[in-house]
């Protein structure tokens, strides 16, 4: 009998074993070997392009809402009120809280890193990562006014290229920077402000009064303030390594970050995180694939042994239960630029390396074993869409 007990646990055990095995020793598909000018090509045929370099360029490219035009006024009255911590109820939380990096492009976080390396007093973690010019906090959760978290506890969303993106939040339902600016201000577990505050707020430092009403004819409202902080957005693009290898440098990335190129788009990571921000340009199913289901495999007097699968909503911990949007695993495709610099990553930063991320993407998304050398490979050319906050002011200057 107890022979006859065993023999469905071990053919079940068996078939399990057998699809996951399979999944290992099946060999990956290959990925063609491309030049230097095919893969430039391929690339830019994918619809892959470089940040503009240019303030000229700039303007061509985002200047494309004539109720919110991009003017030099504008984009200066955008960076203060960016960085105003006294547009919050606490009077300590900016945008550039949740959102930071250094403000002088011309330090490249220099500055952040001798105050914390002369103060003893410098204990917010955040501080420290001004240097990686992230766009982030680099928290798992972000933390609004007074300390305040997301109700779902929601890893916060880089601020750079965004204004790239068709699509803002995790959710992907707000369709602006404009609007996501608004929401902000008034979020409790954000700035914590209502309209009212905020407009008195203003009124209270004697330079936007004249900043406001050389910019926007009826003068300073929450509205004006959105408005002038997406424009302000709107400058804080990044250019890198790949950047320069699609203008023509062909030494500007490795050769493995050169495959990892032909992996990303050759696999299908293009297909969801696409454009010059490769990401934000759509909504999309997560996880798409459960790729493996857990087993509870219980023995008891049956002839056959009780299974019970163990359901996961993601493939790690789901921190704050959030689900999408309409609770139907529906998420904005993140923006990959800066990627490696702004860990932890996934909705509720549930995952702290980037290897680990790439791995799971490819699994849970593309239903593909990736092998380790193609994970190194990806994770080189994720560096290279690492980058310096365009200094397009200088132009101007």
């Amino acid at each position: 009998m107890k022979k006859i007990l065993f023999y469905p646990i071990i053919i079940v055990l068996a078939a399990i074993s057998t699809i996951l095995i399979i999944s290992v020793i099946i060999p990956p598909k290959d990925i063609p070997t491309y030049s230097d000018d095919k893969l430039r090509e391929f690339a830019l045929n994918k619809g892959l392009k470089p940040v503009p370099s240019s303030f000229e360029q700039l303007i061509k490219l985002l200047d494309n809402d004539s109720s919110n035009s991009m003017t030099l006024e504008k984009i200066a009255l955008g960076e203060e009120l960016f960085f105003d911590v006294n547009l919050s109820k606490n009077r300590k939380t900016s945008c550039a809280t949740c959102h930071s990096f250094d403000r002088d492009l011309k330090n490249n976080g220099a500055l952040v890193r001798m105050l914390t390396k002369e103060s003893s007093s410098v204990t917010d973690c955040a501080a420290c990562h001004l240097q990686d010019q992230s766009g982030v906090d680099r928290f798992t959760f972000a933390q609004g006014d007074g300390g305040k978290m997301h109700p779902h506890l929601l890893n916060t969303q880089t601020i750079l290229n965004a204004s790239l993106a068709k699509h803002f939040t995790w959710s992907g339902e707000v369709s602006s920077i404009k609007e996501q600016s608004k929401n902000s201000f008034l979020a409790h577990h954000k700035m914590n402000m209502t309209a009212e505050e905020l407009e008195e707020r203003l009124r209270e430092n004697p330079k936007y009064a004249e900043m406001f009403e050389k910019v926007f004819q009826d003068g300073t409202s929450l509205q004006n303030s959105a408005k002038a902080i997406e424009v302000y957005a709107k400058t804080l693009l990044t250019r890198g390594d790949y950047d320069r290898f699609l203008e023509g440098d062909n030494s500007a990335m490795t050769k493995e970050a050169k495959r990892g190129l032909a992996n990303f788009i050759s696999i299908g990571c293009k297909g969801c995180h696409n454009g010059m921000s490769l990401g934000g340009q759509s909504i999309q199913r997560f996880p798409l694939r459960g790729f493996a289901q857990f087993f509870e495999i219980e023995p008891n007097i049956e002839i056959s042994p009780e299974i019970k699968i163990i359901e996961r909503a993601f493939p790690f911990e789901n921190s704050g239960g959030y689900l999408g949007k309409d609770n139907e695993h529906l998420f904005r495709v993140p923006i990959l630029r800066n990627v490696t610099k702004t860990s932890p990553y996934f909705h509720n930063g549930a995952v702290a390396k980037i290897r680990e991320a790439v791995n799971i993407m490819a699994k849970h998304q593309i239903g593909r074993n990736l092998t380790p050398t193609q994970i190194d490979e990806i994770v080189a050319f994720l560096r290279t869409l690492e980058g310096e906050i365009v200094d397009y002011k200088k132009e101007q200057r």
